[in-house]
């Protein structure tokens, strides 16, 4: 099975957190679906040309949250997420990311001022059509 999840190797975000977002994402969003049977990890860190340990903790850290489950000797499955949790994941998600950006904008001396101009910005962008 391929797993869509996109590496950029320029980026300062650790690797491990890029996939992770990405896995979590595709979980909350419905693409991979309750039951889907995920690669091992040792196949997944194959195919994104990364580390084993680096899959092993993005796979833990997610069944930490409940969005994955093992089964020794079976493999790794998307686990059950309950529309009320995928809400709650979706719009924690979001607010991560923006604070991450806003976090960002504010280490390299943006004014809040500033940094919601940005953000309007960004929303005409994306939402205006």
């Amino acid at each position: 099975m391929k797993i869509p999840i996109q590496i950029n190797e320029n980026s300062a975000e650790p690797l491990y957190h890029q996939i992770e977002n990405q896995l979590r994402s595709l979980i909350i969003t419905g693409q991979l679906e309750e039951g889907t049977h995920l690669p091992s990890i040792r196949e997944f860190a194959g195919a994104l040309n990364c580390s084993v340990i680096t899959v092993r903790r993005v796979y833990q850290d997610l069944e930490n949250e409940g969005l994955l489950r093992t089964k020794q000797g079976t493999g790794t499955f998307v686990a059950q997420v309950e529309a009320g949790d995928r809400e709650n994941y979706r719009l924690k998600a979001a607010e991560e990311a923006m604070q991450v950006a806003v976090q960002s904008g504010k280490a390299v001396g943006c004014t809040e001022e500033e940094m919601e101009a940005l953000f309007q910005q960004a929303l005409r962008a994306n939402y205006s059509k």
